[in-house]
């Protein structure tokens, strides 16, 4: 990683600390737009962590619109993450990357629809994530899932310089509504 993409990743940290605290219900406004997603029967959230947009909100409007949700866990840090089946309020515990994941018994399901929290994106689905490469093997692993960001409006910056294993986002969910990038499916 270069220093550049570092300071990069730090700028883009506190940006986005700064819009969650001026913004607490940022996550609400964005969940007004669920039905705005492109189409997908599973879909994978996240459980957020720190100032990460918050996904229960989108979660509740997801599964009340018929949408069977999921969410990551990393098994190994080096390998593509896993889907296990989740719905609001239930049990989760940390997985090989600290982050909160369903139990081992919860199904493995496939999404059709992958939304991942993010740092920045920029106008033709470049995402900054956080570094660890956990969406990017994901991604790779499977091309063909629509990849949706979760973020806040104000994480959008001009251009993102993009590495080989990069893969764009097909759309964006803000609080600000749905963008579309126009990358086929």
């Amino acid at each position: 990683m270069t220093l550049e993409k570092h300071e990069l990743r730090a700028a883009a940290r506190a940006r986005r600390k700064a819009l969650a605290e001026a913004d607490p219900m940022a996550a609400r406004r964005a969940a007004d737009h669920a039905e705005a997603l492109p189409p997908g029967q599973v879909v994978a959230l996240y459980s957020a962590m720190g100032s990460e947009l918050d996904a229960e909100a989108l979660a509740v409007a997801l599964e009340a619109a018929g949408r069977r949700l999921c969410l990551p866990v990393v098994l190994e840090r080096d390998a593509p993450m896993i889907f296990r089946a989740w719905s609001p309020g239930e049990p989760l515990e940390m997985d090989a990357a600290g982050c909160p994941a369903p139990l081992p018994l919860a199904e493995v399901l496939e999404p059709d629809l992958i939304l991942t929290p993010l740092l920045a994106f920029d106008a033709v689905g470049g995402r900054l994530g956080q570094g660890g490469g956990f969406y990017d093997r994901t991604f790779a692993a499977r091309p063909e899932v629509i990849r949706v960001g979760f973020a806040y409006a104000g994480q959008a910056v001009e251009a993102l310089s993009l590495e080989a294993h990069d893969m764009r986002l097909h759309g964006v969910l803000t609080e600000a509504g749905y963008r579309d990038f126009g990358i086929s499916h």
